[in-house]
């Protein structure tokens, strides 16, 4: 029998399918994992329904309006022993409660980046799901992690599949890692075609069921180029180093590839709560009802991707390189662009040039706090819209 203490886990984002994967894995496991706060957005019905199933101590919404709603459907409930709070202050304090063991950081983009940054100094396990945070601020965060001793685990599935692959030898017997990539809805298409991409044909990924903006970025590989950034600074390794294979069965998770010419693959189903319960047990592993169909390995294909189907893979490279305000520009003119296309506003093609442009325009910093990133995200975000704006017809 078990006799671990329970880890007391706060969840940034507990409305989005992360939030929800983890508490899946928490009811799974209600002896070694109990939920103490939520980060929940806007969805107030949501946030209701979690406070119903695993009554945190603290709920965060996003607004005051928000939170007042809660308290009140919390007290037609005759639930009055939920402190609700709102807006950045709450998510910080939902994520540097003093009881909570773990965060699990998964809202999207930078808006939890501030509360990210609290629970490390904090001294928090942290389990990463939000690629921006690392990508926008990594130069910040994974310092102030390594002077404080904080665990900083991956829980996206390939940094989480290159985070047990090193577990078999040292750091200084790496060669290089090896992310896979689906390849998007847009692998075969002919690149004469790519102009007459709608929004509708962009959102069907062949492999996972995700949001709207992540879903994007997998057709155009700008995640995979985010992953790229993140792996560098996660495994303190130079861009050159972090390759990318499109792997269209996503059976292959990730490889690290070791001096001796080792190859290490994880292997598992696409299921996002097996990552997020090696992040929570670690460096333990548990007992899972998440096997794995070995027939499934019947067929693995592999292919090195092109940049010309892939401008945005090339300009996230060239962003690792350079660093700084270069990941951050990156980052706010994707999303900014994605929001234009899904709008209708921009082409398909009009994602990377917006991208390709906002870079070009933004003079290179290394921003030291985190007032400067959120700057420089402003400005990136500021002239990423100008350019839509001329793109629109």
């Amino acid at each position: 029998m078990n006799t671990a203490k329970q880890k007391a886990i706060a969840i940034l984002g507990s409305t989005g399918s992360i939030g929800l994967s983890t508490l899946s894995i928490v009811r799974s496991y209600p002896e070694r994992y109990r939920v103490v706060a939520l980060a929940a957005g806007r969805n107030v019905e949501r946030a209701f329904e979690q406070c119903v199933d695993v009554h945190p101590r603290m709920v965060s919404l996003a607004t005051e309006e928000d939170a007042e709603t809660l308290r009140w459907v919390l007290s037609e409930a005759d639930i009055d022993d939920i402190e609700v709070v709102y807006g950045t202050e709450g998510t910080v304090r939902v994520a540097t409660l003093p009881e909570v063991d773990f965060v699990v950081s998964a809202i999207v983009g930078v808006a939890g980046l501030e509360a990210t940054y609290q629970a490390i100094c904090a001294g928090k396990t942290l389990g990463l799901a939000n690629k921006e945070c690392l990508v926008a601020a990594g130069e910040i965060l994974v310092p102030e992690a390594q002077r404080r001793g904080v665990a900083l685990l991956p829980i996206d599935s390939e940094h989480n599949a290159i985070h047990q692959c090193l577990r078999a030898g040292q750091a200084s017997e790496v060669k290089q890692l090896w992310l896979t990539a689906s390849g998007g809805p847009f692998r075969e298409t002919p690149l004469g075609d790519f102009a007459n991409i709608t929004p509708q044909q962009a959102l069907k990924h062949p492999t996972w069921v995700m949001g709207e903006r992540i879903t994007i970025d997998s057709a155009t590989m700008m995640n995979k180029g985010f992953e790229v950034i993140e792996a560098c600074r996660l495994f303190h390794l130079p861009a050159s180093r972090v390759k990318t294979i499109l792997h269209p069965q996503s059976t292959v998770h990730s490889l690290v590839e070791y001096v001796d010419g080792s190859l290490l693959a994880q292997i598992s189903i696409t299921d996002m709560r097996l990552p997020i319960l090696y992040a929570l047990a670690y460096p333990e592993r548990v007992p899972s009802d998440l096997t794995f169909d070995m027939t499934q390995l019947r067929q693995l294909d592999f292919a090195m991707p092109d940049f010309a189907r892939y401008p945005c893979l090339r300009l996230a490279y060239e962003a690792a390189e350079t660093g700084g305000s270069a990941c951050i520009a990156l980052n706010a003119a994707d999303e900014v662009a994605v929001a234009a296309f899904l709008a209708g506003d921009i082409s398909f093609h009009g994602i990377a040039s917006t991208i390709e442009e906002t870079l070009l325009a933004m003079p290179v910093t290394h921003p030291s706090t985190l007032a400067q990133v959120f700057q420089a995200d402003a400005e990136a975000r500021e002239i990423a819209r100008h350019l839509t704006a001329r793109q629109a017809v």
